[in-house]
């Protein structure tokens, strides 16, 4: 089974947990526990890549439309997505910005986050786990 993040090096699961959303760091291995915290974690894109630049325009928009129907099917309050560039090209939204969306799947919100791949240099652990504490406080 795939786990989410699980690349060494990623700081999802050490920002996850600095933000306030885990009571400890989480392994990769840990991430159906987020279920008991409230939380759940899928993909726009169920393959693994190194980098987001691997994944086509058309698999992000599949993805989008795939995503959008499990939001509608479980109603979670806030859907989060980490990668903007993702969230631009997947929901049609070019000029997006990070943080909370005006629009919504059915009344689910919507709050986008950079991707905390160690890749992603635009954004030290700080401040990733900044704009994480964000959504956590909105939570």
């Amino acid at each position: 089974m795939q786990q989410h993040f699980g690349r060494p090096g990623n700081r999802f699961w050490p920002t996850l947990h600095r933000a306030g959303f885990t009571p400890r760091l989480f392994q990769p291995s840990e991430q159906h526990d987020l279920l008991k915290l409230g939380y759940g974690i899928t993909n726009v894109v169920a393959r693994a890549t190194a980098a987001a630049d691997e994944l086509t325009r058309e698999e992000l928009i599949e993805g989008g439309k795939a995503l959008t129907r499990r939001v509608l099917k479980y109603k979670p309050r806030y859907l989060a997505i980490v990668g903007i560039g993702a969230y631009r090209t997947a929901f049609a939204r070019p000029k997006a910005k990070l943080g909370l969306q005006d629009e919504t799947i059915g009344e689910t919100r919507i709050w986008v986050l950079p991707n905390p791949s160690g890749l992603n240099a635009n954004y030290q652990a700080d401040a990733l786990v900044e704009l994480f504490a964000e959504l956590r406080a909105a939570t």
